[in-house]
């Protein structure tokens, strides 16, 4: 879909150092504080062009956003795997680069990976966010996310709660 300067469009295997590129700046900006600094950049390693390769020979489902013809987000989403709650789709992880935050891409990319959850018949969609991460729990807020629960994540030494976030099928878009 073209938007102006902006389109979205599922991800090809040659988005790879893209894909790692903008994960790598947008997690330094976002959980820099929030995962200590070793652990971060051990995490950032691991997700580099070959494991975005992979991911996308596996069909992991990407979606990217592309201002003036460069990748400026991307939102990975699928089946959801939090089975203890009635919704079947999940946006796994939305990224936009620190220098395109703020400009409405995001609710762009959250709209387009949404919609491509329902047109696979996923019912309803949650999102599991760092519930320190303010940004991005307004954002969802402002999308009509509806809290669900708190829960746990242990990252190398530390226990950090997430936020879940939900909208059933009903909601509007």
């Amino acid at each position: 879909m073209s938007l102006g300067l902006t389109a979205l469009r599922p991800a090809r295997h040659d988005d790879a150092e893209a894909l790692a590129i903008i994960h790598e700046d947008a997690w330094r900006s976002t959980y820099r504080g929030v995962i200590d600094g070793l652990e971060l950049e051990r995490m950032i390693s691991r997700r580099g062009p070959k494991w975005w390769r992979t991911a996308l020979s596996r069909g992991v489902r990407i979606q990217i956003l592309e201002v003036a013809g460069v990748a400026a987000g991307y939102a990975t989403y699928g089946r959801s795997r939090m089975r203890e709650l009635p919704f079947e789709g999940e946006i796994y992880e939305l990224y936009i680069r620190p220098d395109h935050q703020g400009l409405g891409f995001g609710a762009e990319l959250f709209d387009a990976a949404r919609a491509a959850l329902d047109r696979s018949r996923l019912s309803g969609l949650a999102i599991r966010v760092l519930k320190d991460n303010d940004a991005a729990v307004g954002f969802y807020l402002r999308r009509g996310g509806q809290v669900l629960m708190t829960s746990r994540e242990r990252i190398a030494q530390t226990s950090l709660e997430l936020t879940v976030f939900g909208w059933f099928a009903d909601d509007a878009g």
